[in-house]
């Protein structure tokens, strides 16, 4: 299978991009940046897109890929509503709208967060923003559309983009709160389950990951 990922410069992009390196099932990888990483490895290619509200230079190089890890992203700390929507909201949908016109048998899979807000009304922003997000997803023309909403994730000891308090943290999150902690692993070996078979659910939250990655472990 080939894989698009973004984001792969921020602390989860990385993690999920070095998941899939690792993973056997995935032949090929192009990240898609705003800057270079200096990650390398022979199955891994890198496309470097300053607006990635534009594409339309990049139509054959992005064409032809099964599935796509989205997790580029921003934190909202400090940012109004406008400047937060146009990034987590228009700045994705028109890539992923360009995505599944160049790849319409493609799986999406879209980094949200834990309370992300479905509705579109709570009195959380960034929650209703990543609601928004999710249904405008899901009304595209992609094979199928998944938002998973990790909650902590155990960082790689060979990541690079890990902020501080995540490294004291795993040290003592994932022993108290184990249901819900994951880790790459079972995130990437979940989204390529699922992305071959399906789920019943467009919405996949830690215990959905956790299940699924379970069940590919038993059957193995």
């Amino acid at each position: 299978m080939k894989i698009i990922v973004t984001g792969a410069t921020g602390m989860i992009g990385e993690g999920v991009l070095m998941a899939t390196l690792e993973n056997p099932n995935i032949t090929a990888v192009l990240m898609v940046n705003r800057r270079a990483s200096p990650l390398k490895h022979p199955k891994l290619a890198e496309l470097i897109v300053k607006d990635f509200t534009n594409l339309s230079a990049h139509s054959t190089l992005l064409t032809g890929y099964d599935g796509c890890f989205y997790c580029a992203g921003i934190s909202s700390f400090g940012m109004g509503e406008q400047q937060y929507n146009h990034i987590t909201f228009y700045t994705t949908i028109v890539f992923a709208k360009e995505l599944a016109r160049l790849n319409p048998d493609m799986v999406f899979f879209y980094l949200s967060g834990v309370y992300a807000d479905s509705s579109e009304n709570g009195k959380i922003m960034w929650a209703r923003i990543k609601g928004k997000t999710e249904n405008a997803l899901n009304e595209l023309s992609f094979k199928a559309v998944y938002s998973f909403r990790p909650g902590f994730i155990m960082p790689l000891k060979a990541q690079k983009n890990v902020r501080l308090i995540y490294k004291g943290l795993r040290l003592i999150y994932p022993f108290v709160f184990p249901n819900k902690t994951l880790t790459y692993e079972e995130i990437l070996t979940a989204l390529i389950r699922i992305l071959i078979v399906g789920y019943d659910k467009n919405i996949l939250e830690i215990k959905d990951l956790k299940l699924v990655a379970k069940q590919v472990e038993m059957d193995d």
